[in-house]
Protein backbone atom coordinates (compact mmCIF):
# COMPACT_ATOMS: atom_id res chain seq x y z
CA UNK A 1 0.00 0.00 0.00
CA UNK A 2 1.41 3.29 -0.59
CA UNK A 3 2.40 5.41 2.40
CA UNK A 4 0.11 8.19 1.51
CA UNK A 5 -2.84 6.08 1.07
CA UNK A 6 -4.39 6.55 4.01
CA UNK A 7 -4.40 10.17 5.96
CA UNK A 8 -3.30 11.42 2.96
CA UNK A 9 -2.49 15.24 3.15
CA UNK A 10 -1.48 15.51 -0.64
CA UNK A 11 -1.75 18.92 -2.05
CA UNK A 12 -2.21 20.52 1.02
CA UNK A 13 0.02 23.00 3.46
CA UNK A 14 0.58 22.67 6.44
CA UNK A 15 2.21 24.95 9.59
CA UNK A 16 4.08 23.27 12.20
CA UNK A 17 4.69 25.29 15.51
CA UNK A 18 8.28 24.50 17.59
CA UNK A 19 8.66 21.96 14.52
CA UNK A 20 12.76 22.43 14.74
CA UNK A 21 13.03 19.33 17.27
CA UNK A 22 11.87 16.62 19.39
CA UNK A 23 8.02 16.58 18.78
CA UNK A 24 7.56 18.90 16.03
CA UNK A 25 10.20 17.92 13.81
CA UNK A 26 8.44 14.04 14.00
CA UNK A 27 5.21 16.03 13.44
CA UNK A 28 6.52 17.54 10.29
CA UNK A 29 8.50 14.44 8.89
CA UNK A 30 5.16 12.98 9.30
CA UNK A 31 2.68 15.23 7.20
CA UNK A 32 5.58 15.57 4.77
CA UNK A 33 5.41 12.00 4.23
CA UNK A 34 1.67 11.84 4.08
CA UNK A 35 1.90 14.16 1.36
CA UNK A 36 1.72 17.92 2.60
CA UNK A 37 4.12 21.10 2.11
CA UNK A 38 5.41 21.85 5.51
CA UNK A 39 6.55 25.05 6.58
CA UNK A 40 8.66 24.79 9.85
CA UNK A 41 8.16 27.43 12.29
CA UNK A 42 10.80 27.90 14.61
CA UNK A 43 11.96 30.28 17.46
CA UNK A 44 15.52 29.13 18.07
CA UNK A 45 17.63 26.41 16.55
CA UNK A 46 18.11 27.61 13.07
CA UNK A 47 20.13 24.93 11.96
CA UNK A 48 18.07 22.72 12.67
CA UNK A 49 15.00 23.88 11.23
CA UNK A 50 16.61 24.75 8.06
CA UNK A 51 18.02 21.25 7.53
CA UNK A 52 14.12 19.77 8.76
CA UNK A 53 12.71 21.97 6.31
CA UNK A 54 15.54 21.20 3.33
CA UNK A 55 15.36 17.17 3.62
CA UNK A 56 11.23 17.61 3.58
CA UNK A 57 11.44 20.39 0.69
CA UNK A 58 9.51 22.54 2.55
CA UNK A 59 10.38 26.29 4.37
CA UNK A 60 11.29 27.19 7.68
CA UNK A 61 10.59 30.92 9.02
CA UNK A 62 11.87 32.40 12.43
CA UNK A 63 9.30 33.79 14.69
CA UNK A 64 8.63 33.87 18.50
CA UNK A 65 4.80 32.93 18.37
CA UNK A 66 4.25 34.22 22.04
CA UNK A 67 4.57 37.66 20.64
CA UNK A 68 1.39 38.75 18.79
CA UNK A 69 2.96 40.31 15.84
CA UNK A 70 5.77 37.30 15.45
CA UNK A 71 2.82 35.13 14.88
CA UNK A 72 0.72 37.27 12.75
CA UNK A 73 4.09 37.34 10.58
CA UNK A 74 5.03 33.75 10.46
CA UNK A 75 0.99 33.06 9.51
CA UNK A 76 1.37 35.13 6.72
CA UNK A 77 4.54 34.13 5.75
CA UNK A 78 3.20 30.76 5.57
CA UNK A 79 0.13 31.97 2.92
CA UNK A 80 -2.65 29.99 2.52
CA UNK A 81 -3.10 27.26 5.22
CA UNK A 82 -4.73 24.17 5.06
CA UNK A 83 -3.37 22.42 8.59
CA UNK A 84 -2.12 24.20 11.16
CA UNK A 85 -0.36 22.69 14.30
CA UNK A 86 0.48 24.58 17.32
CA UNK A 87 2.98 22.35 19.16
CA UNK A 88 5.42 25.47 20.45
CA UNK A 89 6.20 24.85 23.86
CA UNK A 90 8.33 25.69 27.11
CA UNK A 91 8.22 24.52 30.72
CA UNK A 92 9.84 26.50 34.13
CA UNK A 93 8.58 23.88 36.56
CA UNK A 94 8.62 25.19 40.10
CA UNK A 95 6.14 25.00 43.21
CA UNK A 96 3.34 27.66 43.25
CA UNK A 97 5.55 29.57 46.74
CA UNK A 98 8.14 29.94 44.95
CA UNK A 99 7.42 30.69 41.43
CA UNK A 100 8.28 33.85 40.23
CA UNK A 101 5.87 36.32 37.90
CA UNK A 102 8.42 35.90 34.78
CA UNK A 103 7.85 31.80 35.25
CA UNK A 104 4.12 32.03 34.90
CA UNK A 105 4.13 34.82 31.72
CA UNK A 106 6.96 32.68 29.87
CA UNK A 107 4.67 29.49 30.12
CA UNK A 108 1.15 31.01 29.78
CA UNK A 109 2.49 33.22 26.72
CA UNK A 110 4.52 30.86 24.90
CA UNK A 111 2.11 28.02 25.44
CA UNK A 112 -1.38 29.35 25.41
CA UNK A 113 -1.15 32.97 24.15
CA UNK A 114 0.88 31.54 21.31
CA UNK A 115 -2.06 29.24 20.06
CA UNK A 116 -4.31 32.58 20.21
CA UNK A 117 -2.49 34.50 18.14
CA UNK A 118 -2.29 31.88 15.13
CA UNK A 119 -5.23 30.37 15.45
CA UNK A 120 -6.41 33.94 15.27
CA UNK A 121 -3.94 34.30 12.15
CA UNK A 122 -5.22 31.36 10.10
CA UNK A 123 -9.19 31.17 11.07
CA UNK A 124 -10.56 33.83 8.67
CA UNK A 125 -8.79 31.77 5.67
CA UNK A 126 -10.10 29.04 6.87
CA UNK A 127 -13.24 30.22 7.04
CA UNK A 128 -13.35 31.49 3.44
CA UNK A 129 -12.08 28.37 2.05
CA UNK A 130 -15.03 26.17 4.16
CA UNK A 131 -12.09 23.87 5.11
CA UNK A 132 -8.85 23.43 7.83
CA UNK A 133 -7.92 21.72 10.51
CA UNK A 134 -6.10 23.41 13.39
CA UNK A 135 -4.70 20.39 15.83
CA UNK A 136 -3.49 22.17 19.01
CA UNK A 137 -0.96 19.82 21.61
CA UNK A 138 -2.08 19.90 25.12
CA UNK A 139 -0.44 17.70 27.96
CA UNK A 140 -1.39 14.68 29.82
CA UNK A 141 -0.85 17.27 32.58
CA UNK A 142 -3.57 19.81 31.00
CA UNK A 143 -6.21 16.75 32.75
CA UNK A 144 -4.83 15.52 35.55
CA UNK A 145 -1.89 18.04 36.72
CA UNK A 146 1.34 17.66 38.25
CA UNK A 147 2.96 19.11 41.18
CA UNK A 148 5.28 21.45 40.65
CA UNK A 149 3.88 22.37 37.48
CA UNK A 150 0.51 24.80 38.14
CA UNK A 151 2.13 27.35 35.35
CA UNK A 152 2.12 24.49 32.96
CA UNK A 153 -0.93 22.61 33.50
CA UNK A 154 -2.92 25.99 33.49
CA UNK A 155 -1.50 26.79 29.97
CA UNK A 156 -1.92 22.72 28.16
CA UNK A 157 -5.70 22.71 30.10
CA UNK A 158 -6.49 26.49 28.97
CA UNK A 159 -5.62 24.90 25.19
CA UNK A 160 -8.41 22.33 25.45
CA UNK A 161 -11.14 24.57 26.53
CA UNK A 162 -9.95 26.72 23.92
CA UNK A 163 -9.77 24.34 21.41
CA UNK A 164 -13.54 23.29 22.26
CA UNK A 165 -14.72 26.58 22.35
CA UNK A 166 -13.24 27.09 18.50
CA UNK A 167 -14.57 24.30 17.28
CA UNK A 168 -17.89 25.06 17.93
CA UNK A 169 -17.40 28.32 16.27
CA UNK A 170 -15.36 27.41 13.27
CA UNK A 171 -17.41 24.29 12.69
CA UNK A 172 -20.40 25.53 10.74
CA UNK A 173 -17.77 26.76 8.15
CA UNK A 174 -16.24 23.34 7.40
CA UNK A 175 -12.72 24.08 10.01
CA UNK A 176 -11.76 21.50 12.46
CA UNK A 177 -10.02 21.94 15.53
CA UNK A 178 -9.04 19.05 17.83
CA UNK A 179 -6.62 18.57 20.44
CA UNK A 180 -3.50 16.14 21.09
CA UNK A 181 -2.60 15.53 24.89
CA UNK A 182 0.72 13.32 24.95
CA UNK A 183 1.91 11.69 28.27
CA UNK A 184 5.41 11.35 28.95
CA UNK A 185 7.15 11.32 25.56
CA UNK A 186 11.07 10.60 24.92
CA UNK A 187 11.86 14.35 24.25
CA UNK A 188 15.02 16.79 25.92
CA UNK A 189 12.41 17.67 28.70
CA UNK A 190 11.97 13.68 29.70
CA UNK A 191 15.84 13.06 29.66
CA UNK A 192 16.32 15.02 32.58
CA UNK A 193 13.75 13.49 34.63
CA UNK A 194 15.41 11.50 37.55
CA UNK A 195 15.78 7.60 36.96
CA UNK A 196 12.98 6.99 39.88
CA UNK A 197 10.41 9.29 38.92
CA UNK A 198 10.73 7.54 35.17
CA UNK A 199 10.05 4.54 36.52
CA UNK A 200 7.00 5.78 38.59
CA UNK A 201 5.76 7.07 35.26
CA UNK A 202 6.45 3.40 33.65
CA UNK A 203 4.40 1.53 36.42
CA UNK A 204 1.68 3.76 35.59
CA UNK A 205 1.62 3.34 32.20
CA UNK A 206 0.01 0.42 31.11
CA UNK A 207 1.84 -0.04 27.74
CA UNK A 208 5.28 -0.49 29.99
CA UNK A 209 7.37 2.46 27.72
CA UNK A 210 7.72 6.08 26.94
CA UNK A 211 6.01 7.16 23.98
CA UNK A 212 7.58 8.19 20.93
CA UNK A 213 7.54 11.67 19.08
CA UNK A 214 6.60 9.46 16.13
CA UNK A 215 3.66 8.33 18.48
CA UNK A 216 2.21 11.66 18.67
CA UNK A 217 2.99 12.57 14.91
CA UNK A 218 1.20 9.69 13.89
CA UNK A 219 -2.06 10.94 15.58
CA UNK A 220 -1.40 14.37 14.32
CA UNK A 221 -1.35 13.09 10.90
CA UNK A 222 -4.40 11.10 11.32
CA UNK A 223 -6.71 14.47 12.74
CA UNK A 224 -5.24 17.42 10.24
CA UNK A 225 -6.50 14.44 7.71
CA UNK A 226 -9.65 13.94 5.51
CA UNK A 227 -10.32 10.14 7.63
CA UNK A 228 -11.02 12.16 10.45
CA UNK A 229 -13.56 14.24 8.63
CA UNK A 230 -16.34 13.88 11.06
CA UNK A 231 -14.18 14.96 14.42
CA UNK A 232 -13.97 17.99 15.93
CA UNK A 233 -13.34 19.78 19.45
CA UNK A 234 -12.06 16.08 20.69
CA UNK A 235 -8.73 15.21 23.21
CA UNK A 236 -6.77 12.58 22.28
CA UNK A 237 -4.72 11.42 24.55
CA UNK A 238 -1.20 9.97 23.48
CA UNK A 239 -0.03 8.47 26.73
CA UNK A 240 -0.19 4.60 26.38
CA UNK A 241 -2.82 4.35 29.12
CA UNK A 242 -1.84 6.52 31.04
CA UNK A 243 -3.73 7.96 33.97
CA UNK A 244 -7.18 6.44 31.89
Amino acid sequence: MPEQAFASLEGKTALVTGGSRGIGAAIARELAAAGASVVVGYRSGRDEAEAIAGELGGRAVQADVANADDAKRLVEEAGDLDILVNNAGTTRDGVLARMTDDDWRAVIETNLSSVYYTCRGVSRGMMRRRAGSIVNLSSIVGIHGNSGQTNYAASKAGIIGFTKSLAQELGSRGVRANVIAPGYIKTALTEVIPEEAKEQMLSLTPLGRLGDPEDVAGAVRFLCSDAAAFITGEVLVVGGGLGM
